[in-house]
């Protein structure tokens, strides 16, 4: 059974910085596309950033030049470095994988990680 268990979370103040993790077991990670999401209240689940099995890496445009997604297959961990962090960058954040090259990898889900961004 493949699970997914993310950290790093936390209250930070505007311009700060954050790096969530996120630990995969069950599963031949270095096979599995991974990715990051978030959810704000009363939205639907949205795609930040995701990692191929070779590396290739996505984000949407809002965290373009401020979010770094990158992975340690050694680890079977996937990471998100948060920088530059804005109150609108406030949600819930996912960690999800699939077992094969999807940009947009949603077969497994963590349980999500809090971060919040406020003075």
């Amino acid at each position: 059974q493949v699970q997914l268990v993310e950290s790093g979370g936390g209250l930070v103040q505007p311009g700060g910085s954050l790096r969530l993790s996120c630990v995969v077991s069950g599963g031949a990670f270095e096979n599995y596309a991974m990715g990051w999401y978030r959810q704000f209240p009363e939205k639907e689940r949205e795609l930040v950033a995701s990692i191929s099995m070779s590396a290739y890496e996505y984000y949407t445009d809002s965290v373009k030049g401020r979010f770094t997604i990158s992975r340690d297959n050694d680890k079977n961990t996937v990471y998100l470095q948060m920088g530059s962090l804005k109150p609108e960058d406030t949600a819930v954040y996912y960690c999800a994988g699939a077992p094969r090259n999807t940009y947009h990898p949603r077969d497994y889900w963590g349980r999500g990680t809090q971060v919040t961004v406020s003075p």
